[in-house]
Protein backbone atom coordinates (compact mmCIF):
# COMPACT_ATOMS: atom_id res chain seq x y z
CA UNK A 1 0.00 0.00 0.00
CA UNK A 2 1.33 2.94 -1.30
CA UNK A 3 1.48 5.44 1.04
CA UNK A 4 1.70 9.83 0.87
CA UNK A 5 2.54 11.24 4.30
CA UNK A 6 1.87 15.01 5.65
CA UNK A 7 3.02 16.46 8.90
CA UNK A 8 4.98 19.25 10.14
CA UNK A 9 4.62 18.98 13.92
CA UNK A 10 6.31 16.15 16.82
CA UNK A 11 3.64 14.71 16.40
CA UNK A 12 4.11 14.14 12.56
CA UNK A 13 7.38 12.94 13.26
CA UNK A 14 6.57 10.13 15.71
CA UNK A 15 4.15 9.00 13.50
CA UNK A 16 5.99 8.89 10.24
CA UNK A 17 9.44 7.01 12.23
CA UNK A 18 6.92 4.83 13.86
CA UNK A 19 5.19 3.73 10.53
CA UNK A 20 8.88 3.52 8.71
CA UNK A 21 10.07 1.20 11.34
CA UNK A 22 7.21 -1.30 10.53
CA UNK A 23 8.03 -1.28 6.68
CA UNK A 24 5.02 1.14 5.35
CA UNK A 25 5.77 2.09 2.12
CA UNK A 26 5.72 5.81 2.60
CA UNK A 27 6.38 6.97 -1.49
CA UNK A 28 6.48 10.87 -0.75
CA UNK A 29 6.26 13.09 2.29
CA UNK A 30 4.82 16.41 2.16
CA UNK A 31 5.64 19.06 5.13
CA UNK A 32 7.17 22.42 5.88
CA UNK A 33 10.78 23.72 6.10
CA UNK A 34 9.68 26.37 9.12
CA UNK A 35 6.83 27.43 11.13
CA UNK A 36 5.58 30.66 12.68
CA UNK A 37 2.64 29.22 14.50
CA UNK A 38 3.23 25.97 15.34
CA UNK A 39 4.90 25.80 18.57
CA UNK A 40 5.77 22.06 18.12
CA UNK A 41 7.14 22.49 14.86
CA UNK A 42 9.60 19.45 13.80
CA UNK A 43 11.69 19.76 10.51
CA UNK A 44 10.60 15.98 8.66
CA UNK A 45 13.08 16.66 6.42
CA UNK A 46 16.31 15.30 8.04
CA UNK A 47 14.24 11.86 8.36
CA UNK A 48 13.06 12.15 4.94
CA UNK A 49 16.52 12.20 3.44
CA UNK A 50 18.24 9.28 5.73
CA UNK A 51 15.47 7.00 4.33
CA UNK A 52 15.36 8.51 1.05
CA UNK A 53 11.43 9.26 0.30
CA UNK A 54 10.74 12.40 -1.61
CA UNK A 55 9.42 14.80 0.22
CA UNK A 56 8.17 18.37 -1.30
CA UNK A 57 8.00 21.67 0.90
CA UNK A 58 4.97 24.04 1.02
CA UNK A 59 3.52 26.65 3.06
CA UNK A 60 -0.37 25.51 2.13
CA UNK A 61 -1.37 22.34 1.40
CA UNK A 62 -3.40 23.42 -1.66
CA UNK A 63 -0.54 24.68 -4.05
CA UNK A 64 -0.49 23.72 -7.12
CA UNK A 65 2.44 21.54 -6.94
CA UNK A 66 0.79 19.30 -4.10
CA UNK A 67 -1.39 17.94 -7.19
CA UNK A 68 1.74 17.98 -9.28
CA UNK A 69 3.49 15.98 -6.42
CA UNK A 70 0.93 13.42 -5.85
CA UNK A 71 0.22 12.85 -9.52
CA UNK A 72 4.12 11.99 -9.83
CA UNK A 73 4.16 9.41 -7.03
CA UNK A 74 0.55 8.14 -7.21
CA UNK A 75 -0.08 6.94 -3.76
CA UNK A 76 -3.17 4.70 -2.86
CA UNK A 77 -3.60 6.51 0.78
CA UNK A 78 -2.75 9.68 2.30
CA UNK A 79 -1.98 10.06 6.34
CA UNK A 80 -2.39 13.47 7.46
CA UNK A 81 -0.85 13.90 10.80
CA UNK A 82 -0.57 17.70 12.31
CA UNK A 83 -1.44 19.65 9.62
CA UNK A 84 -3.77 22.89 10.52
CA UNK A 85 -4.85 23.65 7.49
CA UNK A 86 -7.95 22.64 5.80
CA UNK A 87 -7.53 20.42 2.53
CA UNK A 88 -9.47 20.74 -0.18
CA UNK A 89 -11.61 18.42 -1.67
CA UNK A 90 -10.06 18.34 -5.00
CA UNK A 91 -6.66 17.09 -3.39
CA UNK A 92 -9.03 14.49 -0.82
CA UNK A 93 -10.05 12.96 -4.46
CA UNK A 94 -6.45 12.38 -5.92
CA UNK A 95 -6.20 9.37 -3.31
CA UNK A 96 -7.63 6.71 -4.23
CA UNK A 97 -8.18 5.36 -0.88
CA UNK A 98 -8.66 9.04 0.99
CA UNK A 99 -6.88 10.76 3.32
CA UNK A 100 -6.35 9.81 7.23
CA UNK A 101 -6.05 12.52 9.95
CA UNK A 102 -5.20 11.95 13.63
CA UNK A 103 -7.18 14.40 16.51
CA UNK A 104 -6.10 13.90 20.27
CA UNK A 105 -9.90 13.99 21.33
CA UNK A 106 -12.59 11.44 21.64
CA UNK A 107 -14.57 12.27 18.11
CA UNK A 108 -16.99 13.56 17.86
CA UNK A 109 -16.77 15.49 21.19
CA UNK A 110 -14.26 17.87 21.33
CA UNK A 111 -13.12 18.72 17.37
CA UNK A 112 -11.26 21.99 16.45
CA UNK A 113 -8.47 23.53 18.05
CA UNK A 114 -6.02 23.06 20.71
CA UNK A 115 -7.36 19.52 22.19
CA UNK A 116 -5.05 18.92 24.63
CA UNK A 117 -5.01 22.00 26.23
CA UNK A 118 -8.67 22.74 26.03
CA UNK A 119 -9.00 18.63 27.86
CA UNK A 120 -6.97 19.87 31.02
CA UNK A 121 -8.12 23.38 31.25
CA UNK A 122 -11.62 22.29 31.17
CA UNK A 123 -10.68 19.85 33.51
CA UNK A 124 -11.66 16.51 31.78
CA UNK A 125 -11.07 13.04 33.31
CA UNK A 126 -9.95 11.63 29.86
CA UNK A 127 -9.59 12.01 26.23
CA UNK A 128 -8.42 9.61 23.27
CA UNK A 129 -6.57 9.08 20.08
CA UNK A 130 -8.61 9.33 17.21
CA UNK A 131 -7.28 8.35 13.75
CA UNK A 132 -10.28 9.21 11.61
CA UNK A 133 -11.13 9.95 7.11
CA UNK A 134 -10.54 13.88 6.86
CA UNK A 135 -13.68 15.29 4.41
CA UNK A 136 -13.85 19.16 3.18
CA UNK A 137 -14.69 19.68 7.22
CA UNK A 138 -12.73 20.18 10.12
CA UNK A 139 -12.54 16.67 12.17
CA UNK A 140 -15.90 15.18 10.80
CA UNK A 141 -14.96 12.12 8.95
CA UNK A 142 -15.31 8.77 9.20
CA UNK A 143 -13.84 7.16 12.46
CA UNK A 144 -11.23 4.34 11.64
CA UNK A 145 -9.87 4.14 14.92
CA UNK A 146 -10.08 5.41 18.68
CA UNK A 147 -8.48 4.41 21.88
CA UNK A 148 -9.59 6.51 25.67
CA UNK A 149 -6.61 8.35 27.56
CA UNK A 150 -7.19 8.73 31.14
CA UNK A 151 -5.87 11.90 32.40
CA UNK A 152 -4.79 12.13 35.85
CA UNK A 153 -4.88 14.99 38.29
CA UNK A 154 -0.83 15.39 38.35
CA UNK A 155 -0.71 15.58 34.17
CA UNK A 156 0.00 18.63 32.53
CA UNK A 157 0.50 19.29 28.59
CA UNK A 158 3.41 17.87 28.26
CA UNK A 159 2.84 14.12 30.15
CA UNK A 160 -0.67 14.44 28.22
CA UNK A 161 0.65 14.69 25.38
CA UNK A 162 3.12 11.89 26.18
CA UNK A 163 0.40 9.59 27.21
CA UNK A 164 -1.08 10.34 24.03
CA UNK A 165 1.51 9.74 21.42
CA UNK A 166 2.35 6.55 23.63
CA UNK A 167 -1.05 5.05 22.66
CA UNK A 168 -1.24 6.95 18.84
CA UNK A 169 2.18 5.25 17.65
CA UNK A 170 0.95 1.51 18.76
CA UNK A 171 -2.25 2.72 16.98
CA UNK A 172 -1.39 3.53 13.68
CA UNK A 173 0.83 0.37 13.38
CA UNK A 174 -2.31 -1.24 13.78
CA UNK A 175 -4.41 0.74 11.12
CA UNK A 176 -1.97 0.02 8.82
CA UNK A 177 -1.93 -3.60 9.02
CA UNK A 178 -5.86 -3.23 8.75
CA UNK A 179 -6.29 -1.18 6.26
CA UNK A 180 -3.66 -3.83 4.35
CA UNK A 181 -5.68 -6.60 4.87
CA UNK A 182 -9.49 -5.03 4.53
CA UNK A 183 -10.34 -5.18 8.44
CA UNK A 184 -10.59 -1.84 8.92
CA UNK A 185 -14.06 -0.45 9.87
CA UNK A 186 -15.14 3.01 9.53
CA UNK A 187 -17.92 4.78 12.33
CA UNK A 188 -19.89 7.32 10.66
CA UNK A 189 -19.55 10.70 13.41
CA UNK A 190 -23.13 12.01 14.67
CA UNK A 191 -22.10 15.82 13.85
CA UNK A 192 -24.99 16.50 15.77
CA UNK A 193 -23.82 14.84 18.73
CA UNK A 194 -20.61 16.36 18.57
CA UNK A 195 -18.85 19.81 19.45
CA UNK A 196 -16.15 22.09 18.43
CA UNK A 197 -14.10 23.81 20.24
CA UNK A 198 -12.60 27.11 19.42
CA UNK A 199 -9.13 28.81 18.94
CA UNK A 200 -8.29 30.07 22.25
CA UNK A 201 -7.34 33.62 22.83
CA UNK A 202 -4.62 35.47 24.69
CA UNK A 203 -6.97 36.59 26.97
CA UNK A 204 -8.12 33.08 27.68
CA UNK A 205 -4.38 32.49 29.43
CA UNK A 206 -4.75 35.02 32.06
CA UNK A 207 -5.30 34.21 35.61
CA UNK A 208 -7.74 35.61 37.19
CA UNK A 209 -7.19 35.53 40.84
CA UNK A 210 -11.19 35.96 41.24
CA UNK A 211 -10.93 32.30 39.79
CA UNK A 212 -11.40 28.83 41.89
CA UNK A 213 -8.33 27.38 42.53
CA UNK A 214 -9.05 24.07 40.53
CA UNK A 215 -9.61 26.32 37.42
CA UNK A 216 -6.50 28.04 38.05
CA UNK A 217 -4.16 25.07 38.38
CA UNK A 218 -6.37 23.76 35.18
CA UNK A 219 -5.26 26.61 33.39
CA UNK A 220 -1.74 26.60 34.29
CA UNK A 221 -0.59 23.02 33.67
CA UNK A 222 -2.77 22.85 30.71
CA UNK A 223 -0.79 25.95 29.24
CA UNK A 224 2.64 24.63 30.48
CA UNK A 225 5.40 24.31 28.24
CA UNK A 226 5.95 23.28 25.60
CA UNK A 227 3.29 25.98 25.03
CA UNK A 228 2.76 29.45 25.69
CA UNK A 229 2.12 29.36 29.41
CA UNK A 230 -0.80 31.08 31.41
CA UNK A 231 0.01 34.33 33.08
CA UNK A 232 -1.36 36.86 35.70
CA UNK A 233 -0.57 41.12 35.51
CA UNK A 234 2.01 42.14 37.51
CA UNK A 235 1.85 46.30 37.47
CA UNK A 236 1.09 46.31 33.52
CA UNK A 237 3.60 43.07 33.16
CA UNK A 238 2.71 39.86 32.11
CA UNK A 239 3.58 37.44 34.46
CA UNK A 240 4.32 33.46 32.92
CA UNK A 241 3.33 31.08 35.56
CA UNK A 242 4.69 26.74 34.57
CA UNK A 243 3.44 25.14 37.63
CA UNK A 244 1.24 25.64 40.72
CA UNK A 245 -0.12 23.75 43.06
CA UNK A 246 -3.57 23.70 45.14
CA UNK A 247 -3.71 24.61 48.95
CA UNK A 248 -6.80 23.57 50.42
CA UNK A 249 -7.65 25.57 53.49
CA UNK A 250 -10.63 27.52 55.24
CA UNK A 251 -8.00 29.45 57.43
CA UNK A 252 -8.02 32.58 54.67
CA UNK A 253 -11.74 32.44 53.62
CA UNK A 254 -12.27 36.31 55.26
CA UNK A 255 -9.48 37.29 52.58
CA UNK A 256 -10.21 38.84 49.09
CA UNK A 257 -8.92 36.86 46.12
CA UNK A 258 -5.33 37.92 44.69
CA UNK A 259 -3.86 38.77 48.58
CA UNK A 260 -0.42 37.57 48.39
CA UNK A 261 -0.20 35.40 51.79
CA UNK A 262 2.95 34.25 52.09
CA UNK A 263 6.40 34.25 50.08
CA UNK A 264 8.44 31.18 50.97
CA UNK A 265 12.76 30.76 51.08
CA UNK A 266 12.37 28.38 47.99
CA UNK A 267 10.64 31.36 45.99
CA UNK A 268 7.00 30.27 46.37
CA UNK A 269 4.20 32.13 46.73
CA UNK A 270 0.79 31.61 48.25
CA UNK A 271 -2.00 33.65 46.92
CA UNK A 272 -5.88 33.93 47.77
CA UNK A 273 -8.08 32.67 45.23
CA UNK A 274 -12.24 32.30 44.84
CA UNK A 275 -12.52 29.58 47.29
CA UNK A 276 -9.04 28.46 48.57
CA UNK A 277 -5.38 28.93 48.15
CA UNK A 278 -2.72 28.81 45.21
CA UNK A 279 0.95 27.93 45.23
CA UNK A 280 3.47 29.38 42.99
CA UNK A 281 6.07 26.96 42.20
CA UNK A 282 7.71 27.61 38.84
CA UNK A 283 6.86 31.42 37.43
CA UNK A 284 8.97 34.18 36.12
CA UNK A 285 10.66 36.28 37.87
CA UNK A 286 9.10 38.66 39.60
CA UNK A 287 9.29 41.21 42.59
CA UNK A 288 6.22 40.53 44.98
CA UNK A 289 5.68 41.66 48.53
CA UNK A 290 3.53 39.78 51.04
CA UNK A 291 0.25 41.21 51.65
CA UNK A 292 0.75 42.99 48.36
CA UNK A 293 -2.92 42.36 45.94
CA UNK A 294 -2.46 41.37 42.34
Amino acid sequence: MKILYIGCVESSYLLLEKLIEAGADIVGVITKKESNYNSDFRDLVPLCEKKEIPYELVENINEEKVYKFIENIQPEIAFCFGWSQLIKDDIIQKIPQGIIGFHPAALPKNRGRHPIIWALVLGLQETASTFFMIDASADTGDIVSQKIVKISYEDDAATLYQKIMTIACEQVVELWEQLQNGTANKIKQDVIEGNSWRKRSKKDGEIDWRMSGRSIYNLVRGLTKPYVGAHFVHQGKEIKVWKVCEIDTDKYENIEPGKILDIYENGDIDIKTGDNVIRLIEYESVELKCGEYL
